[in-house]
């Protein structure tokens, strides 16, 4: 298994025999305005691409959408991506899928599978109290099959009963976290915070953790650095890789670990 981070929480995802494109935002730097009633207001997304979008439709088996955010599912994706490519999401996107063009929707109700990867849905809490209901509905996405470790993108949630859950049953060898401490003028944090991505660590002490969806949007205000050094302290820094926008995460290892051991 390989994971590859395009920028925010878009990733190519090398899984068994499938390459996926999950959430894609696949906008011109500056393309969209600043989140509305957020901190840090500029125009989104804040840094380019590291590659031609049109590098990122092609090769593709299938694409995987955890909601449709702009920040995870934009007009330049929509406009982008083969329509006759399979796009699993949540039902609750499908209408907006299909009215965009593309004619292999898989809406994911519990489990579906992308030919020899099973692909569950799991439920995730973007925010707390009225921000989350708001903000509802996230999923979060776990892979299995290929014989290939499993994997769990848990997509824009913070710490909340559904992603604990979702480590008991599956017990993810890999866990892609979206930090980035996300959040408006009012109310708490919207995504995974260095506490959140403490916390993660200590109940999933086994699991590889890669953490994405950070110095791309505005109102994501925890960066790199930041977290770093909260996971440094914490001691739990080995556990989690933070990787540039481009660059590969290389899991074949912990697959050949997975397979034979």
């Amino acid at each position: 298994m390989r994971i590859r981070l395009i920028r925010h929480a878009t990733l190519i995802v090398e899984y068994g025999s499938q390459t996926l494109l999950v959430d894609p935002m696949l906008d011109d730097a500056g393309a969209r305005p600043a989140i509305n009633n957020s901190p840090n207001p500029r125009k989104n997304p804040l840094v380019p691409l590291p590659v031609l979008p049109q590098e990122l439709t092609t090769g593709l088996d299938a694409v995987l959408v955890t909601h449709t955010h702009s920040d995870h599912w934009d007009t330049s994706a929509a406009r982008l991506l083969p329509k006759h490519l399979p796009l699993f999401g949540q039902p609750e996107d499908e209408a907006k899928f299909r009215e965009a063009g593309f004619t292999r929707v898989r809406p994911i109700m519990g489990k579906e599978s992308c030919n020899d990867v099973e692909i569950s849905r799991i439920g995730g809490q973007h925010g707390t109290g009225d921000i989350a209901k708001m903000m509802a509905p996230v999923s979060g996405f776990v892979l299995r099959g290929g014989n290939e470790p499993t994997l769990y993108i848990a997509g824009d949630t913070v710490w909340c009963a559904e992603l604990e859950a979702a480590l008991k049953k599956f017990q993810p060898d890999v866990i892609v976290l979206n930090a980035g401490g996300a959040r408006f003028l009012q109310g708490g944090p919207i995504t995974m915070t260095a506490d959140d991505v403490i916390t993660v660590c200590r109940n999933a002490t086994d699991a590889q953790v890669v953490a994405v969806h950070m110095e791309a949007i505005n109102h994501c205000l925890v960066n790199r650095a930041d977290l770093a050094f909260q996971l440094e302290a914490a001691r739990v820094r080995k556990q989690v890789c933070i990787p540039q926008d481009g660059e590969w995460v290389d899991l074949r290892a912990q697959a050949h670990h997975q397979v034979n051991g």
